[in-house]
């Protein structure tokens, strides 16, 4: 099927095998700390300052780890972060197996599944180029593989629900631990022809300054960037207080929670699955344009709705709209950066999408704190829309092909 085009790649199909089942295990892991940390400080603002642990090393590390793949070997950069993400999984386990899970050895356990994260994040979709035979297929493999995220969000959250009200908080990290073998094995079963890394004479501090100016000349490229920390920022970190939503909005527990998630994670999963469908001539301009207002609207509406299923609704099309942003921006970057600065363009993007988030966490945590959930999520849904209109008018004002008019053609 033309969908699954990318699929045909042998090594593709290793890496998206071992992935999902290492991604269902990390879903049930971040729903679980979640939980975790809301039972043990029933605070808005300890979700935003765990978030944080766990994100703000993708803000202050990604140009650097951007810059350290695009001199090494992104596989050996991929390999060594999986052995390390899980020990850090085995670490977390052995935690809460035995009771020690103050918040304090939670937020420094975050704080190093983040400082990895980092690195592999960026190795990671640097490599996607690599795994494909057809270079063509590189938009289907990025929306594949967030098909694959997205659906494993589903899987992983509903899975996570069932395992913490029945087997208890352990079960979800050491599902976690194990699901690292199953992607380690797919990474050493691909065979990729990598061209040799190459020491340069620069120093590596020097070619972050490369990957600026770069973005500089390319404006294309980094409003696209600067619209997803807006997002990263304002927006994305309305999630944070799903469980306070879950539990205190609509007396629910564990389970709602896991409700919660996947049904963003299904909406995700259709916003990924209709990028993957899409062909490789279609706007990718205006998909990011209408997904940004779709992903503000949702999380508006959600903040006024006094019905679960209502809410649920509504968090189902933040998750369409997120992630078909998301996905419809990383494709557009990935086919129109050149390779040599592939790994640094990504890495500022990632900057802008997982590393400004911590800082969204702990202002919605502290807003929540002083105002409710209900008017902090409310404000980042008109933030939003703000963000998006900001953008459209830029475009608009440079002479580009996005502003009313185009819009209303398309």
């Amino acid at each position: 099927m033309q969908i699954f085009r990318s699929l045909s790649s042998k090594n593709f199909r290793y890496f998206i095998s071992g992935q999902s089942v290492s991604l269902m295990g990390t879903w049930m892991q971040k729903v679980a700390v979640s939980w975790i940390v809301y039972q043990l400080t029933h605070s808005a603002f300890m979700l935003g300052l765990t978030m944080f642990a766990n994100l703000i090393p993708s803000l202050l590390l990604s140009p650097y780890a951007g810059s350290y793949a695009d001199r090494h070997n992104r596989y050996n950069i991929l390999l060594i972060t999986q052995v390390l993400l899980m020990i850090q999984a085995g670490l977390f386990t052995l935690v809460i197996y035995l009771k020690i899970d103050s918040i304090t050895i939670i937020l420094a356990l975050s704080l190093m599944q983040g400082l990895i994260n980092a690195f592999d994040t960026t190795a990671r979709q640097a490599l996607l180029v690599n795994m494909i035979n057809n270079k063509e297929d590189l938009p289907n493999a990025i929306a594949i593989n967030s098909s694959m995220a997205n659906l494993t969000r589903i899987l992983g959250p509903a899975l996570a629900g069932i395992l913490l009200s029945t087997l208890g908080d352990t079960s979800c990290f050491f599902i976690n631990f194990i699901s690292y073998f199953f992607v380690i094995y797919s990474l050493m079963k691909m065979k990729l022809d990598l061209p040799a890394s190459r020491k340069q004479e620069v120093k590596i501090w020097q070619t972050l300054s490369e990957g600026l100016r770069y973005l500089n000349k390319s404006p294309d490229l980094s409003s696209l960037i600067l619209l997803m920390a807006g997002y990263s920022i304002f927006v994305i970190p309305f999630s944070t207080l799903l469980p306070v939503f879950a539990k205190d909005v609509f007396h629910g527990n564990a389970g709602t929670f896991s409700w919660f998630e996947s049904a963003a994670g299904i909406g995700a999963l259709l916003g990924t699955a209709y990028i993957a469908g899409i062909k490789t001539n279609k706007n990718l301009i205006s998909i990011v344009i209408y997904s940004s207002l779709l992903f503000s609207m949702g999380v508006l509406l959600l903040s006024v709705s006094f019905d679960l299923v209502i809410a649920l609704v509504f968090t189902f099309i933040t998750g369409m709209g997120m992630m078909t942003q998301t996905a419809a921006i990383n494709t557009y970057l990935q086919t129109h950066v050149s390779d040599d600065m592939r790994g640094r363009v990504i890495s500022y993007f990632i900057m802008a999408y997982q590393g400004i988030i911590p800082i969204g966490s702990l202002i919605i945590g502290l807003l929540s704190s002083s105002f409710g959930p209900k008017v902090s999520v409310c404000i980042a849904g008109v933030l939003g829309i703000l963000s998006t209109a900001t953008f459209v008018f830029f475009k608009y004002k440079r002479g580009q092909k996005i502003g009313v008019s185009y819009l209303r053609t398309h």
